[in-house]
């Protein structure tokens, strides 16, 4: 089974894709992907600095995150000339992994309900959701973000009514334990293999 699996910044989706690893799926991170061609001598830099000028790399020859990130948010259009330079490797190097990994597969993507080709990649789609307090809340407990830099990221991505939209199933991750979230993971993955 394919598996795509989606939620705003801060829902708790890269808690939920750990639990699914400890159920035997195979993790395709499309943020882990995205980060290594964006790493010193990744694959993308070229791209980028010919698309945005040598202003978005950092000291040691990565992307800057933190000045392609406000360049973004300032620029529409820089958000597409992004998007159109790394969606295409991100998702040839995600369909590689995939094509060596067996059983179920987990494809972990922040953007799945932005992009209308991912949902045809996949044969169910789960989304962590919670309330935006809650993003914010736990988002800026991580280093180096403000409550404008967190609020920046909630809005610039898919609505929650938009990603419950696309989805299979929810799990609604608000006020949940670790415990309790990992019953609810279980819970789905039992009725899944056995919906199959």
């Amino acid at each position: 089974m394919h598996i795509g699996l989606t939620g705003g910044i801060g829902s708790g989706k890269s808690t939920v894709a750990a639990m699914l690893v400890r159920h035997g799926a195979t993790l395709v991170d499309t943020d882990a992907i995205a980060r290594r061609l964006t790493r010193p001598g990744g694959a993308a830099i070229p791209a980028l600095i010919q698309a945005f000028g040598s202003s978005v790399i950092d000291p040691d020859g990565g992307l800057d995150r933190a000045t392609m990130r406000a360049l973004v948010f300032a620029d529409a259009n820089a958000k597409q000339r992004l998007e159109s330079i790394l969606h295409p490797m991100i998702g040839a190097e995600a369909a590689r992994r995939a094509a060596q990994a067996n059983g179920t597969i987990v494809f972990d993507v922040p953007l799945l309900a932005e992009s209308g080709d991912w949902r045809d990649r996949v044969e169910r789609v789960l989304v962590v959701d919670c309330r935006e307090s809650t993003q914010l809340v736990r988002v800026m407990q991580r280093p180096g973000w403000s409550q404008q830099a967190a609020s920046a990221v909630i809005a610039q991505q898919a609505s929650r009514a938009s990603r419950r939209a696309c989805a299979d199933a929810v799990i609604y991750n608000d006020g949940l334990s670790l415990e309790q979230l990992a019953l609810e993971v279980h819970a789905l993955c039992r009725y899944w293999v056995r919906d199959r």
